[in-house]
């Protein structure tokens, strides 16, 4: 009997195996707009879900909001579907000052400095990229004809996007190599290790997370906008490579 995911309300049984996943349900019309024959599956809350081929084979585009505990029902659901392989393209404050707004981070593990893993999984536990959906990413970087700077390294998840009364110790995590942060990664990797399926994620950077570079943040600009463009077109190559 066919099952219907309860919130992202996509049937399981035409799922593909291979999916990315973004935030913005925008940027996720976005990337299905580069596939061939793309349909929209199912549209509910934050999740907006696209299909189509690339490279010939079927792909999945699924948005997720912003933050852990809303993505983490995303791709719980879509690992329920029969999904195997989920990349995510985002976007990433620097910890670094070479790795410029405009640039591509492909994140090989992350600091769980979220909520939401420490629920589902016990303290220690790493939360850490598949392997060769990291090779893959970095390899469709490498061969795309943009000249656009990409960097492998850790990245950090946080939950909260605009700082309040306390201060999070950026600086330790920028000492220790940390390259940039995001919002989501920690969970796609857990989530990812603990059910067995394949994960990894591509971001670009939209500006600085470090406090001392943070006057610069400026997400809305041409060189993130062909950062992005380039970044999904790596994804998909990267997806159905694997």
């Amino acid at each position: 009997m066919t099952k219907q995911l309860p919130n992202l309300k996509v049937a399981s049984d035409i799922l593909p195996d291979r999916v990315l996943v973004c935030g913005d349900p925008s940027r996720a019309k976005m990337i299905a707009d580069l596939l061939d024959n793309p349909v929209q599956l199912a549209q509910n809350r934050e999740y907006h879900t696209y299909s189509g081929s690339w490279n010939g084979k079927q792909v999945a585009v699924v948005s997720h909001g912003v933050g852990a505990p809303g993505a983490a029902v995303c791709f719980e659901e879509l690992i329920m579907g029969g999904v195997q392989f989920i990349i995510r393209v985002g976007t990433a404050g620097s910890y670094q000052k070479e790795i410029k707004p405009g640039s591509l981070v492909v994140s090989t593990a992350a600091v769980s400095c979220d909520g939401l893993t420490k629920q589902i999984v016990p303290h220690g536990f790493p939360a850490v990229a598949d392997r060769k959906v990291v090779e893959a990413l970095t390899n469709a970087a490498v061969l795309t004809e943009e000249n656009i700077p990409v960097k492998e390294g850790i990245t950090l998840t946080l939950d909260a996007f605009y700082s309040g009364v306390l201060e999070f110790p950026h600086q330790l995590y920028k000492k220790a190599g940390v390259v940039a942060v995001d919002m989501e990664n920690s969970a796609l990797f857990v989530i990812a290790s603990i059910k067995g399926v394949q994960a990894g994620a591509i971001l670009a950077i939209d500006g600085y997370a470090d406090a001392e570079l943070r006057e610069e943040y400026n997400p809305h600009n041409d060189l993130v906008s062909h950062a992005v463009e380039a970044e999904m077109q790596i994804a998909l190559d990267a997806i159905t490579a694997l």
